[in-house]
């Protein structure tokens, strides 16, 4: 069975509401509906899909195995960044510079391609690719 597609990623934040600033107003993903977990957090979407979860570094709970047991999932490892594609980058560049967001550009042009960098409040680099026609 092959895989389809990126479903989502989750961000431990320590600051849940600060993540939740940065994801609805510097990303401008949506806020949307989540389920009842034990934990505090948030969903954000894209086009209808819940892409980035959001919740406590007390997330104590683990995830409940086939036995019905908790299961600790333990260390995640490191990740170096998440990208999404976007289109107005001009749009994007102005946003960031009036919430006085730090952002770095880089050109492909073999690609015909320009990337927007920014870090979430975890220190997690967001890379936004722009494609050009």
């Amino acid at each position: 069975m092959p895989l389809e597609r990126l479903d989502h990623y989750f961000v431990y934040a320590s600051d849940l509401e600060v993540s939740r600033r940065f994801y609805n107003d510097v990303l401008g993903l949506e806020t949307g509906p989540r389920p009842d977990f034990d934990f505090p957090g948030y969903w954000f979407y894209l086009e209808d899909r819940p892409v980035v979860h959001i919740g406590t570094d007390k997330f104590e709970g683990g995830y409940v195995g086939p036995d019905g047991k908790r299961v600790i999932s333990g260390p995640t490892g490191a990740v170096d960044h998440i990208a999404f594609r976007g289109n107005a980058i001009d749009d994007f560049i102005a946003r960031f510079e009036r919430l006085n967001v730090s952002y770095q550009r880089r050109e492909v042009p073999d690609f015909r391609l320009s990337q927007l960098f920014v870090k979430d409040p975890e220190g997690l680099t967001i890379e936004l690719n722009f494609f050009h026609s």
